[in-house]
């Protein structure tokens, strides 16, 4: 059995609407694909400029946290040391002159005592 032309032109008509048929939803799923990859791309862009513009961020806060240290270091650290040193000293003077406080308290109480009995004495006198 020999086939003729036309039943090539037909096998070949049938072939092509089959391939067509078939391909058509590998054509649709690849501008799906396509359609989605333009959309991850835009996405990363997206990121990417979100990502420099945390590093900037990032660095401005560096450079901030620098100058913190740095007032830190140079201003508040002497302050603080300043203020100790200013504050040690006295409680020094504070706690070795405590004891010499209560003996003068009895001393001023004896005073108040001696004095009113002199007024006493002075005022029978007069």
């Amino acid at each position: 059995m020999a086939l003729t032309k036309e039943d090539l032109l037909a096998i070949s008509e049938i072939m092509d609407m089959k391939l067509k048929t078939e391909l058509q939803p590998l054509k649709n799923d690849m501008q799906v694909l396509k359609s989605d990859v333009e959309g991850l791309k835009s996405n990363v862009q997206v990121l990417q400029d979100n990502m420099q513009v945390l590093q900037d961020d990032m660095q401005g806060v560096k450079d901030k946290l620098h100058l913190m240290n740095l007032y830190h270091e140079n201003v508040i650290t002497p302050r603080l040391d300043t203020i100790e040193s200013c504050y040690t000293g006295t409680y020094r003077r504070y706690q070795k002159d405590a004891d010499k406080m209560e003996d003068a308290f009895d001393d001023i109480d004896l005073l108040k005592k001696v004095v009113t009995e002199h007024s006493e004495k002075l005022q029978k006198l007069a």
